[in-house]
């Protein structure tokens, strides 16, 4: 079955980004633990659903995504210094810590602990891949047509269709 907007798509991907020249293995799903989503709903890059549009189960892919096509260019503006008074209750966040945020209009994003200043906690709301091409490899396990309660939930509900929510 071809991949179609209203598709449930079940993929393995291994995902390589350049680091100091080389290719190395960002992260992976396998066969025993797939991608599986909702085609078309807008759960996935724009251009990763663009370019598995013409293939079917069965069919393998590799292609790659700009940064400007993937998680966007790395902003050095996109830097906030949050008052270390804000983690009174939770105690200061060591550098790495990656920090769930919400703005004033209740938008929910992460920023991860660059580093921590006698008054501030200086944090980098870029997303952990901006920057960088992607390069994706895989193959599609299997096309079929969302449930009705897939579509009306908008989000998957795994390969054969069935989640307990």
């Amino acid at each position: 079955m071809k991949i179609n907007p209203q598709h449930v798509v079940s993929l393995t991907y291994d995902l390589y980004v350049d680091q100091d020249g080389s290719e190395v293995l960002q992260e992976s799903a396998t066969e025993e633990q797939p991608l599986t989503f909702l085609y078309g709903a807008g759960q996935m890059l724009p251009r990763f659903e663009e370019n598995l549009s013409a293939l079917s189960t069965g069919d393998t892919y590799d292609f790659r995504l700009s940064a400007e096509d993937a998680y966007g260019v790395y902003d050095e503006e996109a830097v906030a210094n949050l008052p270390l008074d804000m983690f009174k209750e939770s105690g200061t966040p060591e550098i790495g810590t990656v920090l769930p945020l919400q703005d004033n209009n209740g938008n929910r994003f992460q920023g991860m602990v660059v580093s921590v200043a006698e008054d501030s906690v200086i944090v980098d709301l870029n997303h952990p891949m901006a920057g960088q091409e992607l390069h994706f490899k895989g193959n599609i396990l299997n096309v079929r047509p969302a449930t009705p309660e897939e579509l009306s939930h908008g989000h998957a509900h795994g390969a054969d269709g069935h989640h307990a929510h």
